[in-house]
């Protein structure tokens, strides 16, 4: 079924930053942001999206920021990081890690920090979206 959407102009993915120390509810054993990131992986990688844009929203950034500025640790979930505590170097590493995911090199994946509760934030991403829709579907009409 999945190649019925071989054909979209673009795929958004959500996953929620603040998830990085929260196991999955059906597996405990299993870390929520680890899932995101798997789950990214075989959706990024799919023979049928190949050509098809990534929308990659990081979303729940103010709980994120949060959860870091009161003593969250990323190491929990990435044992390797090193950049201690500050948010935004945190959220830089955790897109890192989604965007090494992508292993076509001409695949575009446009990543996004959101705040869905956040109006002007979700207009200003909305904005950065129907950009990358459109210059998608021009690329397409010159290209026919």
């Amino acid at each position: 079924w999945i190649h019925c959407f071989q054909d979209v102009t673009a795929v958004i993915y959500c996953a929620a930053l603040n998830d990085f120390d929260l196991q999955l509810q059906e597996d405990p054993a299993v870390n929520r942001m680890h899932e995101s990131l798997r789950l990214f992986s075989t959706l990024v990688n799919n023979k049928w999206f190949r050509d098809t844009g990534i929308i990659l929203f990081l979303n729940k950034q103010d709980l994120f920021d949060r959860k870091m500025e009161t003593g969250g640790d990323l190491r929990s979930c990435f044992p390797l990081y090193e950049g201690g505590s500050k948010p935004k170097t945190a959220r830089e590493y955790i897109r890192k890690k989604f965007m090494e995911k992508n292993k076509f090199s001409g695949r575009e994946v446009y990543p996004h920090f959101t705040i869905a509760t956040d109006t002007e934030n979700i207009k200003f991403v909305f904005a950065a979206v129907q950009k990358i829709l459109l210059d998608s579907l021009l690329q397409l009409t010159m290209n026919i």
